[in-house]
């Protein structure tokens, strides 16, 4: 066992073992406080750039599953094509890993992707810092010295974006997906519900007459400051102003609100969990949620025509927003789920209804 620490820009460290690439990285350090899960999280885009810290204890021990495709090739297992996070912290590897449908070890699948790991660290005493001091830049150290290194400073969105658009047919209903760094569960859950998504890059003009007429907008989850997608903004305020069906997931409900007027700011230590209690206002309903981020949206300097729709019942930030009349809607939260609860899913059925209330039945793009 090769030792490695983990280093805090406060200068506290963490001493260890090194699983999976024998190499040091730097990153923002977050935690993660689910059960369940990992390869999903593992490969959630909008973890890329930071050091993940999983709280639950013993890690590996059920293995990684198959690269299994599914008929609109997009990983069955996995929400992308890789592993996306910088580095991975946790208590306790299991070597020995078991179920029916493993095919490798998290140590050697994270050494596939060229992602270090780090076990035997306090990771109950790593959290409750983070907790009290908010997220840290950190690294970990293995063959070589590094930097700190600030992820938000760069456009994650564009690195891990699409570059090409990319058509998934099915029903009459089309609409244009907005690749921000998206899961593919979020693109299963409206294929399975009949829906031909045109899937775009996150700058990819929503006007272009190239572009196939559609029926509304999603716009994707996806990694780091949502004030880098300046370009999405713009073609999100130019939607709102023809009135064509918005949904918004995770930094796609940050995006939705810049573009109407509104202002996003960082979390202290975010919200990265699978049991995320979550309020509708206007109702008794309390849905519980995966969630994946570090920035939040301010609803209370939203235009009047806006109201919040959804309130986290832990910390009372913003945990979606909808126009009071036209169709326009998005959530913070996963509805996909993938890992966590699946209670929200009807969410997507729910958007689905706006565009068939909305009148426009199909956008022209002249």
């Amino acid at each position: 066992m090769e030792r490695a620490k983990l280093v805090l820009e406060d200068g506290s460290t963490y001493e260890g073992y090194s699983f999976g690439a024998w190499k040091s990285v730097a990153g923002e350090v977050v935690f993660n406080t689910g059960m369940v899960g990992y390869p999903e999280s593992l490969t959630d885009p909008s973890y890329r750039g930071q050091i993940l810290v999983l709280t639950y204890p013993l890690i590996g021990n059920y293995g990684v599953p198959s690269k299994e495709r599914d008929a609109d090739g997009l990983f069955k297992h996995f929400e992308s094509e890789r592993v996306q996070i910088s580095g991975l912290v946790i208590s306790d590897y299991s070597e020995r890993y078991h179920h029916w449908s493993a095919m490798t070890s998290l140590s050697d699948w994270l050494a596939e992707y060229n992602v270090p790991g780090i076990y035997g660290i306090d990771t109950r005493a790593l959290t409750k810092k983070l907790r009290e001091k908010g997220v840290m830049l950190g690294k970990i150290l293995c063959d070589r010295e590094v930097d700190f290194e600030d992820p938000n400073q760069r456009n994650l969105v564009a690195e891990v974006s699409i570059e090409k658009p990319i058509l998934y047919p099915r029903g009459e209903t089309r609409l244009v997906f907005v690749d921000c760094g998206t899961k593919n569960n979020i693109i299963r859950s409206f294929l399975n519900r009949n829906i031909t998504l045109i899937r775009v890059p996150w700058n990819y003009n929503l006007f272009d007459p190239a572009l196939p007429s559609y029926h509304g907008i999603v716009i994707s989850n996806g990694p780091g400051d949502p004030k880098m997608c300046r370009e999405t903004i713009e073609q999100i305020r130019k939607a709102i102003s023809l009135e064509i069906p918005i949904w918004g997931i995770c930094l796609g409900n940050q995006i939705l609100g810049l573009a109407a007027g509104g202002d996003t700011y960082k979390l202290k230590y975010g919200h990265r969990s699978q049991n995320q209690p979550c309020l509708e206002r206007g109702t008794s309903r309390c849905y519980i949620t995966s969630q994946n981020h570090g920035y939040a949206l301010n609803h209370d300097l939203l235009p009047e025509d806006w109201e919040p729709w959804f309130i986290n019942a832990n910390d009372g930030t913003n945990e979606g927003i909808r126009h009071r009349a036209k169709p326009f809607m998005s959530v913070q939260f996963h509805p996909e789920a993938t890992p966590g609860p699946v209670d929200a899913g009807v969410l997507f059925d729910r958007f689905l209804d706006k565009i068939q209330k909305s009148g426009v039945r199909t956008q022209s793009n002249s």
